[in-house]
């Protein structure tokens, strides 16, 4: 007896319609509008980092246009034709893969298949991932057939480096730009799945496995694919945490707090202790950046200073020049010899930084207090007042 194949999270998950794209509201407004007024161009040009729904976007967009009695934006993932374009099996909806296909020749079979009008649906779908892999003779022998395309045929492009892409490709399609996924959305979508699967997962784990997924809602179901793999059908903070090496969320608060307050002993011994449970200390720092940006937004909303590192106030400046010697150390702890020694002098670094002061704040300080003096030598006391008086 055979079992089924084994689909996993990422894949089982995957968006089928417009309603289930994540953070994309820009982007599934516009197709859908476009749909809605027949305004169709012949081309789109998705960009964005990776696991945040380029392809599965360009795959919804093509069952939008070729589902039966289409275009429309609400379709029937049931019908026929949107589940052949889902299992890759529809004539008309071609996906070539652009880090394989990237050579002239292949460009120009393409050239030629455009030609023939569609088997199955109202158009001809190509949907080329990972675009600016393509060579530039075969970007020059696609731009004729972008430019004025048949009737028929419609060019979506995926890429997670648009730089590298003709600006004479960029200036014929229409640009969507898709931004990371943020994390309370990363965390809602996963404890649905979780809900699904039958999976009991803590508050605290869905949200390392949001942080570890840095804005990709593919990377955050492969890692919870990974922990129930691990783990099971329960799943806690701590479990994460050894997994993928992180420092939970109090303990970068306590180093947090040790930098504003410029507590050298705390800090060496918070990291000795990070090292020897194993924790990715290249990560720590990337968190602990974000920690203190969360602060600095904070000392900027609230007028020039925050104490949300811990009890002793921070100016923007201070916590300004705290972060820019963090990421200018971020090198030296990520290849290093020693990123233990390299994190604990990129700290002790930023404890000093933000305990200096700019030359020209301090000139501007003492041009201020130098024109109050003036000000107050200038103006009559009481006495002097009754004498002219």
């Amino acid at each position: 007896m055979s079992q089924a194949a084994y689909q996993v999270i990422a894949r089982k998950w995957r968006p089928q319609t417009f309603d289930d794209v994540v953070g994309q509201d820009h982007v599934v407004r516009t197709l859908r509008n476009a749909i809605a007024r027949g305004r169709i161009a012949h081309a789109y040009l998705f960009v964005g980092p990776r696991g945040t729904g380029k392809t599965s976007t360009a795959r919804i967009f093509a069952k939008a246009l070729n589902c039966t009695g289409g275009p429309k934006a609400d379709f029937d993932p049931a019908d026929p034709a949107c589940q052949s374009i889902a299992a890759g099996t529809h004539l008309d909806v071609i996906e070539i893969d652009g880090a394989s296909n990237n050579g002239v020749d292949q460009v120009r079979d393409l050239r030629e298949t455009v030609q023939y009008t569609p088997a199955q649906g109202r158009f001809k779908i190509y949907i080329i991932d990972e675009v600016h892999m393509l060579s530039a003779a075969a970007f020059n022998a696609l731009l004729k057939t972008l430019e004025e395309p048949p009737a028929h045929v419609k060019f979506v492009f995926a890429t997670t480096d648009p730089q590298k892409v003709l600006p004479t490709i960029v200036s014929r399609c229409q640009r969507f730009d898709l931004k990371p996924i943020p994390a309370p959305l990363i965390i809602e979508r996963l404890a649905r799945i979780a809900t699904a699967e039958g999976i009991t997962v803590s508050p605290g784990a869905l949200s390392c496995i949001a942080r570890m997924a840095d804005g990709g809602m593919r990377d955050a179901q492969s890692i919870f694919d990974q922990m129930i793999s691990f783990c099971g059908t329960k799943i806690d903070e701590p479990d994460v945490l050894d997994v993928y090496g992180l420092v939970a969320a109090d303990k970068l608060a306590a180093l947090a707090a040790a930098l504003a307050s410029g507590d050298h002993v705390e800090l060496v011994r918070l990291v000795d202790e990070c090292d020897a449970s194993g924790r990715d200390l290249s990560r720590l720092l990337t968190d602990l950046q974000e920690f203190i940006r969360d602060a600095l937004l904070d000392a900027i909303a609230q007028g020039g200073r925050s104490a949300r590192l811990g009890g002793v106030p921070l100016t923007t400046e201070q916590l300004t020049r705290m972060l820019d010697v963090l990421r200018l150390g971020e090198d030296a702890v990520k290849l290093g010899l020693s990123d233990k020694i390299n994190l604990e002098v990129t700290l002790l670094k930023a404890v000093d930084a933000s305990r200096a002061r700019a030359i020209d704040s301090l000139l501007r300080e003492l041009t201020q207090l130098g024109a109050e003096l003036s000000a107050s030598a200038a103006s009559p006391g009481p006495g002097e007042e009754k004498k002219k008086s």
